[in-house]
């Protein structure tokens, strides 16, 4: 979804003035800046105009200044809280929200007066059937990635045995409680009635994460243990595996308990949240004002999807739900990937530092070789990190899988990596890697994983973004030389000792084989013949004289822009490149001599070896989401952001992408030099 248009921070005659009391509206840069991107220009003072507002924040101990100044010059009121999808790290660990809710008449927690959340629950038509579809888009991602408020727990983790009742805990003197007709005492009595109505059942208690992490108590301690039996969850469990094996579920006004109705619960309430009185909770306390009966799809749209007001930090911008999702999904996958850490091995010393940058965000990645790696990363419980093929065979460590093997991804830059051009995306695999067809790949498993609501959808979006832009995997080349008319037949040279050639061909390992092959048997067509761009730069080997060329009657394309280059040929024949992939993505028929991660679906013609484990039959869109979206990690070039793949595209169309500096350069130059020896210095 594109971002709506909002008016410019710059343009305070245009905004709104807010007049805050608290200096967290002062401090918090994110908060600022969200507030100014939808046209509130925040101050200090008094609010003098009639069209002054006073900004709170929710129901915090620092509101009541406010509202005292409102009252005083009759000013309303805006309340400014949290989203329902925050960060990944907690607001009192410093991490800034993705969004905010605004809201001008009340607050959504508030039970005593209706919030504009309220309002649209009670009075929006909610029918319309793509609000609805990205409603269910949406939490078809959100479950599938685990995602929450906060989220520092780990999918990983071995759930519970099922049969529980799950009773979630918040902290103590919570708003959310106080002003959600709710008491401390309510706790002890939702234990009670948990127990009550499930005799002999095991309970399980989810303290908060601001107590796990030792910021608030919770109103349930270790003593409470004695009354039954009574545990507590793990908090590196995510609320999506609790609720799994949940029986029922019980809160007093957390927010965990609106996830609990996305997970198909319908859990009993001792307070007055914000998603109880719809007809999806069982309410000890109704708010009798709630009369309309909701779908999930419907409660999930207005929460979720019309409320909040969300935010792209990379583009610095308000942006769709859907986009603020990509880009806590990757700032998600990132944090989860990377807090135990790497030793790294088998990594040439230009790319350490953006690998770095990758990967080092919560611990420093370690460089060893050899021995010494493996044995840092045993003794440090780190996972280790090997160049492509190179490094240790094996994939466990005392049978625990943590070798992933890292390349390129396939939105790479604008520039070679052979010119040492940075990356700005990259895969760590764990189970192969995607160019070699003799074992399953990460990448294999997603391509055959069941497409989820919406990901074809968003797959498509990605394909015209990609294809509007003209990118391609190095977004280098020059002009099109006039070609022939005929058929055209677009044979794509190859660095022929690469790793995908070497581990990916079939009979023909050659360009000049590939060559034969394609002119053998589209006799009369037009075969336009185009080398790899390394081998053209002069920075690895493969380039055959022209004779070569001129004898079999094809034509040589130098220098031209892949993306151009596919919308005047009508096929493309390939042994295993990467622009068979992007030909796919324009609707041009591919030929594949070799076995690339892109053949065997169904979606190619194969006249390489089977891959005897590729039985899905995936569409072009759930191939293109697995290896663009859901398989590579991309890093905002800007930003130095984890970010999602719609903002590379952006930034690839507008150039907003690094370049090599002058010792780099001349590094490629040398590497040029030595491009026989190749292995010095990949």
């Amino acid at each position: 979804m594109s971002g709506a248009p909002t008016p410019d921070a710059a343009d305070r005659d245009s905004a709104r003035r807010l007049f805050v009391y608290s200096g967290g509206f002062l401090t918090q840069t994110r908060i600022r800046r969200i507030l100014a991107l939808k046209a509130w220009d925040v101050r200090l003072g008094a609010p003098l105009r009639a069209d002054d507002h006073v900004g709170v924040w929710g129901k915090s101990p620092t509101s009541p200044r406010g509202e005292v100044v409102a009252g005083a010059f009759d000013r309303p009121v805006l309340r400014v809280e949290d989203p329902f999808l925050r960060s990944v790290k907690l607001g009192r660990d410093g991490a800034a929200p993705i969004g905010l809710l605004l809201d001008e008449r009340g607050v959504h927690f508030a039970a005593d007066v209706p919030s504009d959340l309220e309002v649209l629950l009670a009075t929006h038509p909610l029918d319309d059937s793509h609000l609805l579809g990205r409603a269910r888009a949406g939490m078809a991602r959100i479950a599938a990635g685990h995602l929450s408020k906060y989220n520092l727990a780990d999918p990983t983790t071995p759930p519970p045995a099922p049969g529980y009742v799950l009773v979630i805990d918040q902290t103590k003197g919570d708003a959310s409680i106080t002003h959600g007709g709710a008491t401390a005492a309510t706790f002890r009595e939702m234990l009670f009635v948990a127990m009550d109505e499930h005799p002999g059942r095991p309970i399980l208690i989810r303290s908060h994460p601001e107590t796990g992490a030792g910021h608030r108590p919770g109103h349930f301690g270790p003593e409470d243990r004695s009354m039954g039996p009574i545990e507590f969850a793990d908090p590196a469990l995510t609320p999506q595996a609790l609720f799994e094996g949940a029986v029922a579920v019980y809160t007093v006004s957390s927010q965990m308990g609106f996830e609990a109705i996305l997970a198909g619960h319908k859990p009993h309430v001792l307070g007055q949240p914000f998603y109880a009185g719809w007809g999806l909770t069982d309410d000890r306390q109704p708010v009798w004002r709630r009369q309309r009966k909701l779908t999930r799809a419907q409660l999930f749209a207005a929460a979720m999807i019309l409320y909040p007001v969300w935010y792209d930090p990379c583009r610095d911008r308000l942006c769709s739900f859907e986009e603020m999702l990509g880009q806590l999904e990757a700032e998600v996958r990132a944090f989860r990937e990377d807090r135990v850490g790497y030793v790294a091995t088998g990594m040439r010393l230009w790319k350490r530092a953006h690998l770095q940058k990758f990967y080092g965000r919560e611990k420093p990645v370690l460089f060893r070789e050899g021995a010494q790696a493996v044995e840092a990363a045993r003794s440090s419980g780190r996972r280790l990190l090997a160049w492509g093929t190179t490094g240790p065979d094996t994939h466990t460590l005392d049978g625990t899988p943590v070798i992933r093997r890292v390349e390129d991804g396939l939105l790479r830059s604008r520039g070679l990596g052979a010119d040492l051009v940075p990356p700005l995306s990259l895969i760590a695999d764990g189970r192969g890697i995607y160019y070699d067809p003799s074992q399953e790949s990460d990448l294999d498993r997603l391509i055959a994983a069941p497409a989820l609501a919406g990901e074809e959808d968003r797959a498509r979006r990605l394909i015209a973004a990609i294809t509007r832009a003209g990118l391609s995997k190095y977004n280098i080349g020059g002009a099109l030389p006039p070609l022939p008319a005929g058929r055209r037949i677009l044979v794509v040279g190859q660095v022929e000792d690469d790793a995908s050639v070497r581990l990916g061909a079939g009979e023909v390992k050659t360009n000049l084989g590939l060559l034969d092959r394609a002119q053998a048997e589209n006799p009369g067509a037009v075969i336009v013949y185009k080398p790899h761009p390394d081998v053209e730069a002069g920075l690895r080997p493969g380039l055959f004289p022209p004779a070569d060329l001129t004898a079999r009657g094809a034509l040589l394309v130098h220098a031209a822009d892949p993306a151009a280059l596919l919308l005047e040929v009508d096929e493309v024949w390939t042994i295993t490149s990467t622009l068979g992939f992007e030909a796919m993505m324009r609707g041009k028929p591919v030929t594949c001599l070799g076995a690339p991660f892109y053949a065997g679906w169904g979606l190619t013609r194969d006249l390489g070896p089977a891959v005897p484990h590729r039985k899905a039959r995936p569409t072009l869109e759930k191939l293109v989401h697995a290896a663009l979206i859901a398989y590579p990690r991309y890093r905002d070039p800007v930003t130095g952001l984890p970010c999602p793949a719609e903002v590379i595209v952006d930034r690839l169309a507008k150039g907003e992408v690094p370049r090599p500096g002058a010792g780099y350069r001349f590094l490629s130059k040398l590497q040029g030099l030595l491009a026989s020896r190749s292995r010095l210095w990949r």
